[in-house]
């Protein structure tokens, strides 16, 4: 029996082996959570002091409008948002889920008239 030169070396196996510990390894690399550094930040004696305000407004699925945890109508919402500084507080906008549509659509209308620039929409993650 004669025995075969060994001149040439198969990398096809070796390929298909790389190619699935490739696969593997960006499947398990996406589960993994970015963890964050937890620091006691220090104090310093210059403080500066906050001016903002956060206005916290709801809509339940009824339509009925809250601003910071008080029932109120929208034309008393519109009176209290209209007395507030557009630029310094920020508005925090909470609709239930079920909610219409066009109670949402009037709060933005009446802070984009005023000219509210830090309006944040809270969502469930």
């Amino acid at each position: 029996m004669r025995r075969e030169r060994f001149d040439k070396m198969n990398v096809v196996p070796f390929i298909d082996i790389v190619l699935v510990l490739l696969v593997i390894i960006l499947a398990t690399s996406t589960f993994v959570k970015n963890q964050t550094i937890k620091v006691e930040l220090p104090t310093a004696s210059s403080k500066k002091s906050k001016n903002k305000k956060t206005i916290h407004i709801a809509i339940d699925k009824e339509g009925k409008y809250f601003y910071d945890k008080d029932a109120l109508s929208l034309e008393a919402i519109k009176a209290r948002l209209y007395k507030l500084d557009p630029k310094k507080d920020i508005i925090s906008l909470h609709m239930d889920k079920s909610s219409a549509f066009k109670y949402f659509v009037s709060i933005i209308d009446i802070l984009k008239t005023k000219g509210f620039e830090n309006i944040s929409i809270v969502t469930k993650e």
